[in-house]
């Protein structure tokens, strides 16, 4: 909104025009959700643990989370509300991707929220029931993909799948997309809440893939360097960079103090809006296999448990010690930090090989 009260004014005053640039809002997108962070942080913390929002240890989990038991969730709240102030007042509201994603935001958030109020206040472990919850995040995808679909960027590219480092290996599947396009956002949404198991594991990573999509919006969004790297343009697409990098200074605030050990959780409330997140920005920049690959720490997750389940269902035998992967290796005697590190190590390495898709010729 900042942003738009500012334009009228850059004929009168010729610095303004700084406003223009995507670049500028974009890094002041940034500075000003992780000042928000860091400056009100302690006083979420504080107002969590006064209102009882504290985290439930599961007893089958790893004994040395025990330790972990009150320490206060949906700090979540504190990374998407930094992230909608800085919004309100670095983007373009007038860009409708920008506007799905704050609807993503509140709702995917919302419905965290809900299931964190469940578990922390009702006291019921489990929440809101599975299949309801997926029901609610299939709605949620239902009408970011059927707006995209209705009103897309680039007509050319609306249904179209682009495969990484294969040169023109491009695969239109129509009206299947739209099924895929939902299962990307609830996938993602449901790989990060899976992720968050660890103090700063799910945060880290998430900053790390927010950081790559940054790019890769800023290069889609613009049609010349976009046709130099020979990746498919969305005029909109530019305009996300303001949002991501929003995110990604909320992300590195909120780090601050959810690395070990934690000061706070972000909760459901923060680890399905944030997969919602990245999975809406990967459709609408056309990167979704791309994302399998700069999340593939997400990946491994939600693989993890798939696997674990079925092994179980299927022949009553487990295949890690315990599910999601990250608790098989603090079971296996890695300590957890050293766990996190070496997961953020291995997503810095997938966005690099990520990054190297760029066909830069």
């Amino acid at each position: 909104m900042f942003y738009h009260f500012i334009l009228p004014l850059q004929e009168y005053l010729s610095f303004l025009r700084l406003f223009q640039y995507i670049t500028f809002r974009s890094a002041y997108a940034a500075l000003t959700s992780l000042v928000i962070v860091l400056l009100f942080g302690g006083v979420v913390i504080r107002w969590l643990t006064y209102l009882r929002f504290k985290e439930e240890i599961r007893t089958l989990g790893p004994q040395s989370h025990q330790k972990k038991a009150g320490t206060p969730t949906m700090g979540g709240v504190l990374i998407l509300g930094s992230v909608i102030i800085s919004v309100l007042l670095w983007g373009n509201f007038n860009n409708l991707y920008v506007v799905l994603l704050v609807i993503v935001t509140v709702l995917a958030g919302a419905l965290g929220f809900a299931d964190d109020y469940i578990k922390s206040i009702l006291k019921k472990k489990d929440g809101i029931p599975a299949r309801l919850k997926f029901f609610m995040q299939c709605v949620i995808a239902c009408v970011v993909v059927g707006v995209i679909y209705l009103f897309p960027s680039n007509s050319k590219e609306a249904t179209t799948l682009y495969v990484p480092f294969i040169n023109k290996a491009i695969i239109d599947l129509s009206w299947w997309w739209i099924i895929f396009a939902i299962l990307v956002i609830v996938g993602s949404s449901n790989a990060v809440n899976l992720t968050d198991g660890l103090d700063g594991l799910a945060i880290g990573t998430v900053t790390i893939v927010v950081g790559v999509l940054a790019v890769m919006s800023y290069v889609t969004g613009h049609q010349p360097i976009a046709q130099y790297l020979r990746i498919p343009y969305i005029p909109q697409a530019a305009e996300l960079t303001v949002f991501l990098s929003a995110l990604g200074g909320a992300g590195l605030g909120f780090l601050w103090f959810n690395s070990n050990p934690a000061s706070v959780f972000m909760g459901d409330t923060g680890s399905l809006a944030l997969g919602g997140i990245i999975g809406t920005v990967a459709i609408m920049i056309k990167k979704e296999i791309f994302l399998f690959i700069v999340g593939g720490i997400f990946v491994i997750e939600a693989l993890s448990v798939i696997i674990q389940v079925g092994s179980y269902k299927l022949r009553k035998k487990r295949v890690f010690k315990m599910a999601p992967i990250h608790h098989h290796f603090e079971l296996s005697g890695v300590p957890e930090q050293k766990v996190v590190v070496r997961m953020w190590i291995v997503g810095i390495i997938l966005a690099i090989l990520g990054l190297s898709s760029l066909k830069i010729l």
